[in-house]
């Protein structure tokens, strides 16, 4: 949990995509390098543009994947993460909590 929090900490945490790389590394056990190429082709991006805080901000804001700061009318907490357990096509615990409290599967 150390190396990849510290490796994608770098990489802006949500300014940018540190936090979609980090998830992909602990979830599936990817590299960092594999894990980049990821999410950066979920995201129809390069890996180079994966730290570009405007970039990333657009798109995080166009797809609803949270940002810094919360705005009114964009979606933020266990939304966001639908958005990205949707994106990436992964299980986000928490949020299989939720949906199994909310009687939704």
């Amino acid at each position: 949990m150390a190396i990849p929090h510290a490796m994608c900490s770098g990489m802006g945490g949500m300014r940018t995509s540190g936090d979609l790389v980090a998830r992909m590394q602990m979830t599936r056990g990817m590299k960092t390098v594999e894990a980049k190429a990821f999410v950066a082709g979920k995201l129809g991006i390069s890996t180079a543009e994966l730290t570009d805080a405007v970039i990333m901000r657009e798109l995080r804001e166009d797809l609803s994947l949270g940002t810094i700061r919360s705005f009114g009318g964009f979606p933020k907490g266990i939304e966001v993460k639908h958005h990205i357990a949707d994106l990436l096509g992964v299980d986000i615990n928490s949020l299989n909590i939720f949906r199994n409290r909310a009687g939704v599967m």
